[in-house]
């Protein structure tokens, strides 16, 4: 165990169900305990254009990959990618957990950007040439759009496809339950690792609700953690206080947390 910083405090986890176990682990090292409510739910889908991706993978010049999940989605419904795949083609991922992922399916990542994020990966694309160049982007289209249009700027042709989605949960209870805990005071912390992780706890909740839930929010009663700027940002607009790692990783955004309860205990 590395500590006791969380010993008592429950936090919140609003991150999809298959990503949680990293969070857990970590939580419970430090002494604390797990509230699982995921808030988004993503599923695998093969849609039309994730086929015409797999067709056209021997006239990449450039595959990126923003999440593990589209990695999933691609190797699933096009198994011999590796084999279709252009020999020249690069492969972009947004953060090295991305690459593993990729690297578990025999291949490697060209580029990783230092910033874990889509600005990150287009600060790395200003210094290549990409005029006219063919870029494969599998991915949610709940995603943000700055990649792709960035990318489009800097001269490239964009092969979007749809390679899973990202909704509300069918099953609502334990979110509803989140809500109610944060509301009563049984919760310490909540964390999120998306911008749509925040979106969709906020959707969720009835009009009464939502206002005390954004007040327990706003005056610290429950500390939040973002896991970056851009999850931090439909936080920030309700002038709820949040927790910022330097590095937008799930470790660094609960490690935060940790030194947060550390200064509370000096």
């Amino acid at each position: 165990m590395k500590g006791n910083e969380f010993k008592g405090k429950i936090i919140g986890i609003t991150r999809p169900a298959e990503r949680v176990d990293e969070a857990v682990n970590i939580i419970e090292s430090y002494g604390g305990k797990a509230f699982i409510a995921p808030t988004l739910e993503l599923k695998v889908s093969n849609s039309q254009p994730l086929k015409n991706l797999c067709k056209m993978a021997g006239k990449l010049d450039w595959l990126i990959f923003t999440s593990p999940t589209a990695i999933i989605s691609l190797f699933k419904h096009c198994k011999d990618l590796k084999e279709r795949l252009n020999p020249n083609c690069e492969i972009g991922v947004i953060g090295p957990r991305t690459g593993k992922f990729l690297e578990e399916q025999g291949l490697k990542a060209d580029i990783i950007p230092d910033d874990y994020t889509t600005e990150g990966l287009l600060d790395i694309y200003k210094d290549r040439e990409l005029t006219n160049k063919l870029i494969g982007l599998p991915r949610t289209l709940s995603a943000r759009d700055p990649l792709p249009d960035g990318l489009e700027k800097m001269g490239a042709n964009i092969l979007i496809a749809e390679a899973y989605s990202s909704q509300v949960p069918e099953n609502k209870e334990n979110i509803e339950n989140l809500i109610k805990n944060i509301i009563t005071g049984k919760i310490d912390a909540i964390t999120f690792t998306s911008n749509l992780t925040v979106q969709n706890l906020l959707k969720i909740s009835n009009e009464k609700d939502k206002e005390k839930l954004i007040q327990q929010l706003r005056n610290g009663n429950v500390k939040v953690a973002a896991i970056g700027p851009v999850t931090a940002q439909p936080l920030k607009e309700l002038g709820i206080p949040v927790l910022i790692p330097k590095e937008y990783t799930v470790k660094a955004m609960l490690e935060k947390l940790v030194d947060q309860y550390k200064r509370n205990i000096k």
